[in-house]
């Protein structure tokens, strides 16, 4: 809520996550896909960067109970046709949706028969996503690859087509703060921006150490 300026997930928001390799990126989405399960949300936690063990693996490691679901569906159309009859059972028709993607880079968008991407293939996924959110008023939380030099892996494009940018890192300049980890929102059309979560890293998830502007 305070990486979102204090309210929380706008309903058709659509957000980029990115975070260095290492960071804790998986182990924060679990933990968000779970507390938002457990708020009575319906979310699919959706990976094509890890098997479905290895997301187990790390659910049970962090103790994590919510009801979310997990999928592999990298063909992008088939995964938005199963989140939609998801959406629309008695169960959960009605409620908020939270569509978590890891990651952006693994997708594949349908533009080639073959299953072949290209360099395109991203910004075409997130705009299929964007789409369906603005049409449904659901949530996607879209994981974004960074590079060994931190750089995002991907154009400019791709941060100008969502709502909020939100950036995960390894503090390694500050000895007072050394490993902790930093949670930057460059980007919120919904709420304030610049503001910086200090985490430190646990066997069972983040704690919370402090926040700046």
């Amino acid at each position: 809520d305070s990486a979102l300026g204090g309210e929380g997930f706008t309903p058709s928001a659509v957000t980029l996550f990115t975070g260095e390799a290492g960071a804790g990126k998986t182990t924060m989405t679990l933990t968000l896909a779970d507390q938002l399960a457990r708020a009575g949300n319906t979310v699919v936690f959706n990976t094509g960067e890890e098997s479905l063990l290895q997301v187990k693996m790390t659910a049970d490691r962090l103790g994590l109970l919510g009801a979310f679901k997990v999928g592999g569906e990298i063909h992008v159309p088939t995964l938005l046709k199963k989140c939609d009859a998801l959406r629309n059972t008695p169960k959960c028709k009605g409620k908020p949706f939270f569509l978590f993607i890891d990651s952006l880079q693994c997708m594949d968008d349908g533009h080639y028969p073959d299953g072949q991407t290209n360099s395109k293939s991203a910004e075409r996924a997130l705009a299929m996503f964007t789409d369906w959110a603005k049409a449904n008023y659901t949530n996607p939380v879209v994981i974004g690859q960074v590079t060994k030099s931190g750089n995002f892996q991907g154009s400019n494009t791709l941060k100008h087509m969502v709502d909020s940018h939100i950036h995960l890192s390894v503090e390694r300049k500050d000895p007072d703060l050394a490993g902790c980890r930093i949670l930057e929102t460059s980007k919120n059309r919904f709420g304030s921006s610049g503001m910086k979560q200090i985490m430190a890293m646990t066997d069972g998830g983040f704690k919370m150490i402090g926040q700046t502007m």
